[in-house]
């Protein structure tokens, strides 16, 4: 469902987009498909005078070609005279480009609020705006993990969706309990969540910062964000709303 809600919904999101900012300057068009929680990987070379870029919606991997007027996009697959396709070895290592130790170690070097319990078996990294939708989902969906003492998120703050994000990543930082701020905002999400402060110290400002500059460098364009450990130890990593299977590889078993 949300794969066909990507492709026939872009044109009503467009001017929503335009006061989006984003981690990395993409078309306009590509702004608003982030909106609906597609995680643009990076832009590919193709021939035929069009550009592509490799997204992901959840788990599963996308190419879209975005036409010289750089006002439609194509979800699919380009081919040459042989049948071969012209993304797909580009595509598959964008997309398994593995996040290193050092990765991780700058995630919990990052300014990132608890969510859970501190001796959790399992860490959850999570890039989140507390305007995100997904965020939100994701925050909802792992709360059997989280209550159970299976999993701690840590909520790496980032100020991306809406002009008031910042100020309500700010509120949640700056609160006496972070913990307790982000449970607001996310008990809240539907009236608007937290109130977003009037004012952002440059010291929190600096931090946020830092949080989505380390969005960009680890390879996500869109939040959710997840970095998680693989049953082998290694580093695994999901950009939007997982679902299903993918949520419990991300989580575990309940």
């Amino acid at each position: 469902m949300l794969f066909a809600a990507l492709l026939f919904g872009f044109a009503p999101q467009i001017a929503a987009a335009e006061d989006s900012p984003q981690p990395k300057e993409y078309p306009r068009i590509l702004k608003a498909i982030e909106q609906q929680g597609l995680t643009i990987l990076g832009e590919m070379k193709v021939p035929g005078g069009l550009r592509a870029f490799a997204a992901k919606a959840g788990a599963q991997p996308l190419t879209i070609y975005l036409t010289p007027d750089g006002e439609h996009v194509v979800v699919g697959t380009l081919v040459d005279e042989a049948g071969q396709d012209m993304a797909e070895a580009q595509l598959k290592e964008m997309v398994e480009a593995p996040i290193p130790e050092e990765g991780w170690e700058k995630l919990e070097g990052s300014t990132w609020v608890q969510d859970g319990r501190p001796d959790a078996p399992r860490t959850v990294y999570v890039f989140t705006d507390p305007n995100c939708p997904y965020c939100h989902q994701f925050w909802t969906a792992a709360r059997p993990w989280v209550e159970s003492g299976k999993v701690q998120l840590r909520h790496v703050m980032v100020g991306v969706i809406r002009q008031d994000s910042p100020a309500k990543a700010a509120a949640i930082l700056e609160a006496k309990s972070p913990e307790e701020a982000l449970a607001e905002n996310e008990h809240k999400y539907g009236d608007g969540g937290i109130v977003p402060l009037e004012t952002i110290s440059p010291a929190v400002a600096e931090k946020l910062e830092h949080n989505a500059t380390l969005m960009t460098e680890l390879g996500f364009s869109g939040t959710p964000a997840i970095v998680f450990r693989k049953a082998d130890g290694s580093i695994g990593q999901m950009g939007g709303l997982p679902q299903d299977a993918a949520l419990e590889m991300i989580l575990g078993p309940k």
